[in-house]
C-alpha cells in the first residue's frame, strides 16, 4: 500500500525542527542577512539537535535516518529561513562526497572530526565549480599532476564554493587526465591551511545572504597519494552526488514556497479592497490556489524521490538508482520553478508592500531565484530526466553544473 505518511520518528524530528525554525530562525532572518551568517548560538543549537549528521550512516557517526528524514529537515529549516540550511555548516556536501567517492572507511575517517565535542565549529566544503571552461577539451581547468614522491600537485581556481571562508577541509575536483576529458576527473581532500591554498573573495549574492559563497585558488598545492578519493572518476557516482544534493535544495525550495504561500494567504485575507478581503476576488483566489497546488505537488515529488534513494541504498540495485535519479530530476526541476512562482506571486499580491523589507516576501523572491542556481539547476535536471526517459547515455557536461554549460553553487 502506498503511504506518504511520515513515521512516528520522522514526525518527531520534523516537529522539533519546525519549532526550531519558527522560534529561532524566522524571527531573526533580517539579523542573519545583515550579519551575512548565522550566529554561533543558532549553529550550536542546530548541532545539538543532531541536524547536520541526521542522514549520514551510523557507522560514520551519523544518525542513520536516511534521505527522507533529511528532506523533511531541509524543508522545515527553509520554512524558517531558506538561507539557514546553507549556512549551518557541518559536513554537508563534503560528507556526502567523502562517503560516495571515498567509500565507507575513508568516509568514516573524513567524517570523524564532525562528530563529538566541538564539532559545531567544523565545516567542510566541496570545490567543484570553476570560473571558466577549458578551451580545447572537456572537463575542468584545475589540474592534478603526480609528484616525484607519489603525491599530487593541484593547480587552478575553483568558484561558487559554499562555505569557502569557513571550511577547515575541502574536497577539490581536478583534471587528472586531460586526454580523457570528463572521464579524467579526480577528487582530493585538501586541508584549508595547505601551503599554496588561498581563499578568494566572498561573493555578493542576490539572495541567501546568510550563506557564504566564495572560491579558492590552488597555487601548487601538494597533497599525499592517499588524499585522492578512489571513486571520483565514476560518472554514475558524479551524477548521483549532484542529484542527491539537488534534492536537498529542492526540499528547501518546498519550505520557501510553503512560507511564501502561508504569509501571502494571510495577507490577502487581512487586506481589504472594495469592502472585502482581496483574497475573495477570483483572480487572487485562483493565484493562491495555484501556489498551494505547487507546494503539495513539489513536496510529494521530493518525498517520493527521497524514498527511492533510501530504497536504492538498501539494495544497491542499478535500476533502483536510475529510477531515483529520474524522480529526483523531476522533483528538482518542478520544485525550483514552484519556489520561484511562490516568491514572485507573494511580492505581486502584497502590492507596494511586497518590495518593502517590512515584509519577508521580497527576501523569499530573491532566495528563490538563487535556489535555482544551487547544485543541479532545473535545466540540468531536465537534461538528466530526458536522457533517462529515452534510455540514452547521460552526457556529463549537460547534466553537471560546469562552466561549459551553467555553473552552480555547491
Amino acid at each position: 500500500m502506498i503511504s506518504f505518511e511520515p513515521t512516528d520518528d520522522q514526525k518527531m524530528v520534523r516537529d522539533s525542527v519546525s519549532q526550531f525554525a519558527d522560534k529561532t530562525l524566522r524571527p531573526r532572518i533580517r539579523e542573519f542577512e545583515k550579519k551575512r551568517g548565522l550566529p554561533d548560538d543558532v549553529i550550536a543549537a542546530a548541532h545539538e539537535m543532531g541536524l547536520p549528521l541526521a542522514a549520514f550512516p551510523e557507522a560514520a557517526g551519523g544518525s542513520g535516518l536516511g534521505v527522507v528524514t533529511q528532506v523533511l529537515i531541509e524543508e522545515e529549516l527553509a520554512h524558517g529561513d531558506p538561507a539557514a540550511p546553507f549556512a549551518l555548516g557541518g559536513p554537508g556536501a563534503y560528507g556526502w562526497a567523502a562517503l560516495l567517492f571515498g567509500g565507507p572507511e575513508v568516509g568514516k575517517k573524513l567524517l570523524a572530526p564532525f562528530v563529538g565535542a566541538g564539532a559545531h565549529a567544523r565545516v567542510g566544503a566541496v570545490a567543484w565549480g570553476e570560473p571558466k571552461a577549458p578551451r580545447e577539451r572537456g572537463g575542468l581547468t584545475t589540474t592534478a599532476e603526480k609528484t616525484a614522491t607519489g603525491g599530487w600537485k593541484l593547480q587552478g581556481e575553483k568558484a561558487y564554493v559554499l562555505n569557502a571562508h569557513r571550511a577547515q577541509s575541502f574536497i577539490v575536483f581536478a583534471q587528472v587526465d586531460a586526454s580523457k576529458g570528463w572521464d579524467g576527473i579526480g577528487a582530493f581532500v585538501v586541508p584549508a591551511d595547505a601551503k599554496g591554498l588561498r581563499v578568494t573573495a566572498r561573493l555578493d549574492t542576490l539572495g541567501l545572504e546568510a550563506a557564504d559563497f566564495g572560491g579558492i585558488a590552488l597555487e601548487g598545492v601538494e597533497v599525499p597519494a592517499d588524499a585522492r578519493l578512489e571513486h571520483a572518476g565514476d560518472p554514475h557516482r558524479l551524477v548521483s552526488f549532484f542529484a542527491t544534493q539537488a534534492l536537498l535544495v529542492a526540499a528547501r525550495g518546498v519550505g520557501l514556497a510553503r512560507a511564501a504561500f502561508a504569509v501571502t494567504r494571510d495577507y490577502c485575507e487581512q487586506r481589504k479592497a472594495f469592502g472585502k478581503p482581496i483574497g475573495h476576488f477570483q483572480a487572487i483566489a485562483f493565484t493562491l490556489a495555484d501556489r498551494a497546488t505547487d507546494v503539495e505537488a513539489a513536496r510529494g515529488m521530493v518525498w517520493r524521490a527521497a524514498w527511492l534513494w533510501d530504497e536504492a541504498a538498501k539494495t544497491g540495485d542499478v535500476g533502483a538508482t536510475r529510477e531515483a535519479l529520474l524522480h529526483t530530476a523531476w522533483a528538482v526541476s518542478f520544485a525550483h520553478e514552484a519556489a520561484m512562482r511562490a516568491g514572485d506571486d507573494a511580492v505581486q499580491l502584497h502590492g507596494g508592500s511586497g518590495f518593502m523589507r517590512d515584509y519577508p516576501v521580497e527576501k523569499w523572491m530573491r532566495d528563490a531565484k538563487q535556489l535555482q542556481l544551487c547544485s543541479m539547476t532545473a535545466e540540468h535536471a531536465d537534461q538528466l530526466a530526458a536522457a533517462i526517459a529515452v534510455n540514452k547515455a547521460v552526457e556529463l557536461p549537460l547534466v553537471l553544473p560546469c562552466a561549459e554549460s551553467q555553473n552552480a553553487f555547491v
